[in-house]
């Protein structure tokens, strides 16, 4: 099935929307220890995938791929998903959050190497912009400081944003590969997680049905269709504007947290909001200022 740019552009930018729910709903799963709810959520997701393969027969020959595309799909979702909990758990969160966050320039920048594709000035002072309202975001406007002692964490973290980085701009080198895969990878990633979680956390479940209930919308949301919308978005849109936009998320993160009550609106995610939006507006002024090309009306040539 054919897309065209524009559209899996679109559609690439609602997992930004989908992840913006993920502090939300991870708030509201309790106590779960983070490898566990990661097993949890990706054998949700994943198995969200196979049921699915009930009303589309075929879909399953997804899976068969050669063992570097399994690499990259499952490095990609468990390599930077454990880094990034590795880096929370050694480092603290502000400064990892922010290194964390250099994945949407990495992913633009990354981008230049591919075949077709040309990094602009533009690009990179959107993302510069985006990443300056995405510090404000994480750091509430009270600045920041590195510690050598945290070296360990920080360097998790940006193991995670080149993971990240790097399997969005790769999967669009295997673009062939349907998006169908990801359950493959969700699954396998579940298991990884499960792995780790026996081994180094102890199991607590969720205390109620509304905690359940979070898991299973993570499960779904930002830990199931996300990936799915994300691949189309990466694989066939305009990946510098993905990246860009995804600047996005910890903006619509913390609004979601205030209405939720997790969290009080100040004047700096005002700030913050305008400049993500200037950021993501002027990265991706290419496709908002693109025309469809215009048909000439039809006149018969001269003799």
């Amino acid at each position: 099935m054919s897309i065209s740019r524009r559209a899996a552009t679109a559609i690439g930018l609602i997992a930004v929307l989908l992840w913006s729910t993920l502090a939300w709903l991870t708030a509201a799963t309790g106590e779960v220890p983070p490898f566990e709810l990661l097993a949890l959520t990706f054998a949700i997701g994943g198995l969200a995938g196979v049921l699915l393969w009930v009303v589309r027969p075929g879909a399953a020959k997804a899976l068969r791929q050669p063992w570097p595309v399994w690499l990259l799909g499952v490095g990609g979702l468990f390599g930077y998903h454990a880094a990034y909990f590795i880096a929370l758990r050694n480092a603290p969160v502000v400064e990892a959050g922010l290194i964390n966050y250099l994945w949407p320039l990495l992913i633009v920048v990354f981008s230049a190497f591919l075949p077709g594709e040309r990094l602009k000035w533009h690009h990179i002072a959107g993302c510069a912009l985006a990443l300056a309202g995405a510090a404000l975001v994480v750091t509430g406007g009270r600045g920041f400081a590195f510690d050598p002692k945290y070296l360990g964490g920080y360097a998790a973290a940006l193991f995670a944003a080149i993971a990240w980085g790097l399997y969005s701009v790769l999967s669009r080198r295997v673009a062939h590969v349907p998006s169908d895969a990801i359950t493959g990878f969700c699954l396998v990633t579940a298991v990884l997680a499960g792995l780790v979680h026996f081994a180094l956390e102890p199991t607590i479940w969720p205390a109620n049905a509304l905690q359940w209930a979070a898991i299973l919308a993570l499960g779904l949301g930002p830990v199931g269709l996300a990936f799915y919308v994300w691949d189309t978005g990466v694989k066939h849109g305009d990946i510098q504007i993905v990246g860009a936009v995804s600047y996005a998320t910890p903006l619509i993160s913390t609004a979601i947290l205030i209405l939720a009550g997790y969290a009080a609106l100040s004047p700096t995610l005002a700030i913050a909001a305008l400049l993500i939006t200037a950021g993501a507006v002027i990265a991706a002024s290419d496709l908002l200022v693109r025309r469809s090309p215009r048909v000439k009306d039809s006149v018969p040539s001269p003799p």
